[in-house]
């Protein structure tokens, strides 16, 4: 009986001591989405994107007007056209719509590399940032992208601050 209070005591011991190092413990949390979407690196890499293919997106969205206006016109003509005029007015359609899908994913996978490099940038800086603020205010753990976080913990204020400053 007397070895089971010991123990017990012991167990109450070390588990006093764990929550005393655990509330030692300095833990930031920092929202990558966010700093990708208000940090100014993050805002020049979007206008750049936009700069680069605006004009072809544009482009690609008057080739789907232009599409649907044909479609739109073969619809209503189909009843009086002749029956080799109405089948080559559809294999045109299809073609030209064929080539448009074709250019559309073209643009999207072009647009996707572009983003990927420009934001690994971006990333790559808030790394730093993020690694400069875990050493100079002595963290002990800095989670990013996390279910649930408290607001007592969350640093990332104080990353897209330093990306603005250029840091």
């Amino acid at each position: 009986m007397n070895t089971m209070k010991t123990f017990a005591a012991a167990a109450m011991l070390v588990a006093a001591t764990s929550v005393a190092q655990a509330q030692d413990l300095k833990i930031g949390y920092v929202n990558s989405e966010r700093v990708l979407r208000e940090a100014n690196p993050a805002k020049a890499a979007q206008a750049k994107l936009e700069g680069e293919f605006g004009k072809r997106e544009k482009d690609l969205a008057e080739v789907a007007n232009r599409l649907k206006a044909a479609a739109d016109k073969l619809d209503k003509d189909g009843p009086t056209l002749s029956e080799a005029e109405r089948s080559r007015r559809q294999r045109d359609l299809v073609e030209q719509d064929r080539d448009f899908q074709r250019k559309r994913r073209e643009f999207q996978e072009d647009l996707n590399q572009r983003k990927n490099e420009e934001l690994s940038g971006v990333v790559e800086r808030a790394n730093k940032v993020i690694k400069q603020i875990f050493d100079s205010e002595k963290y002990d753990l800095i989670l990013q992208d996390a279910v649930h976080w408290s607001p007592r913990v969350d640093i990332t204020k104080k990353v897209i601050d330093a990306l603005n400053a250029g840091k």
